[in-house]
């Protein structure tokens, strides 16, 4: 006789857990939609973003923090807002380059019951409950994308920022991984895709690899020249929106 699954008992687990009610199903759209809805209408007004990426388990005493911290920094120089995941580590250490420097930093938190906690250098955050509405919001406003040393999340936020650029559902935005050291058996992996025909040559060129900050700001701040002006938006914020 076979054992019973498993049971899931959180109703927010429970959209991958296969078919609900039909009930369930609307209330989970309804769900997503809201939150969506919040996260529009909460970032609309944050100007245009550079999305940083990273691991939340980095400490402060790392030099992976204090470079992320330097990326902050020189993003709120370019006048960009730093946009993380509010978290902490390599997330809390970019809003933090930017908060102290005069820079607008905002995140896109996520409710987990373990390991994530919001920073608090940030300016404005939106608190969510689903992890594919964060990465929506997290790539809807920016205009470069820079990642750093981190685990499966980073992984999966890297490959699908550079599959979304592949394959034109978002422009041809600017990728920066920093430490080509700890990236480097991804690099081999994109190589070996090369030879194995599963990418093409070409889509090596959408993420630049690393261990100098200077060079990965110049290298955004080159797309940005040719592609990008920041225009002052005439429209203002209402409260009662949420904004």
């Amino acid at each position: 006789m076979n054992k019973p699954l498993l049971k899931v008992f959180d109703s927010d687990l429970q959209y991958l857990d296969g078919p609900n009610s039909r009930g369930s199903e609307f209330n989970f759209i309804f769900k997503v939609s809201m939150q969506l809805l919040k996260g529009f209408r909460k970032l609309h007004f944050v100007g245009p973003c550079i999305t940083v990426f990273g691991s939340a388990r980095t400490e402060e005493c790392n030099e992976d923090y204090k470079l992320a911290m330097g990326v902050g920094k020189e993003i709120a120089k370019m006048g960009f807002t730093t946009m993380t995941g509010g978290g902490p580590g390599i997330m809390e250490a970019a809003n933090r380059g930017a908060f102290q420097n005069g820079g607008f930093s905002v995140g896109c938190t996520i409710k987990l019951p373990e390991e994530q906690s919001f920073n608090k250098f940030m300016n404005k955050f939106v608190s969510l409950d689903y992890f594919f509405v964060r990465k929506v919001l997290l790539l809807k406003y920016s205009y470069a994308f820079i990642v750093m040393p981190g685990g499966f999340g980073t992984l999966d936020e890297l490959f699908e920022t550079a599959t979304l650029i592949q394959t034109g559902i978002i422009q041809n935005f600017p990728i920066v991984v920093f430490d080509k050291e700890y990236f480097n058996p991804i690099r081999k992996l994109i190589d070996d895709m090369i030879v194995n025909k599963t990418i093409s040559r070409s889509d090596k060129k959408l993420i630049l690899f690393t261990d100098d900050l200077e060079e990965g700001m110049q290298h955004i701040k080159k797309y940005i020249s040719r592609n990008y002006l920041i225009k002052s938006k005439k429209s203002k914020p209402l409260w009662w929106l949420g904004e």
